[in-house]
């Protein structure tokens, strides 16, 4: 038993392996990641407004029968979650008032979990979650918002706020 941790061993070098292969995963820019989640994000809820452009008497029959929201009517209620669903993730797609741009989007999540179908809380959770990190880390290098940022401050992106943190005391 001594010999498993023994340097040379096996478990070495699948360490050794791993922490290579971890080290490599990790220079993966983000950026690259934000934009696939932009992309991603988007094409959910622009898919979803093409459907109900397409079919729009349709649309505004599944809210009279299965939505159901309230306060609103079933044709406005239509109207506005194709508008927005059309509209916002253009502004994704291009990284445009990205921050801005996650906020009509996690309302829709909210209420389509909420009131129309909170069985799918799967399927809920990972769309604002994602949306949660573009909200929270903004769109990364690749989109509009960088650019406009870099042409505000010289030709260079802004450093982000560092965050204050307290200082541990054990007295009160």
């Amino acid at each position: 038993m001594a010999d498993i941790a023994a340097p040379g061993s096996w478990i070495t070098a699948l360490r050794s392996r791993y922490l290579a292969i971890r080290s490599l995963l990790e220079r993966v820019p983000f950026s690259f990641i934000q934009l696939a989640m932009r992309i991603s994000i988007g094409f959910v809820f622009f898919n979803s407004g093409l459907l109900k452009a397409r079919s729009f008497e349709f649309a505004v029959k599944l809210f009279e029968a299965e939505y159901r929201l309230p306060l609103l009517s079933p044709e406005l209620a239509a109207r506005l979650a194709m508008s927005v669903e059309i509209v916002v993730p253009l502004f994704l797609f291009v990284g445009l008032a990205t921050r801005l741009a996650t906020l009509p989007l996690l309302g829709m999540v909210a209420v389509i979990e909420i009131l129309v179908y909170p069985q799918a809380w799967v399927e809920h959770l990972l769309w604002a979650s994602t949306l949660i990190v573009l909200l929270t880390r903004g769109p990364g290098i690749f989109s509009l918002d960088h650019l406009i940022e870099r042409s505000l401050c010289g030709g260079r992106a802004a450093d982000p706020p560092s965050p204050e943190i307290p200082e541990y005391r054990s007295d009160p």
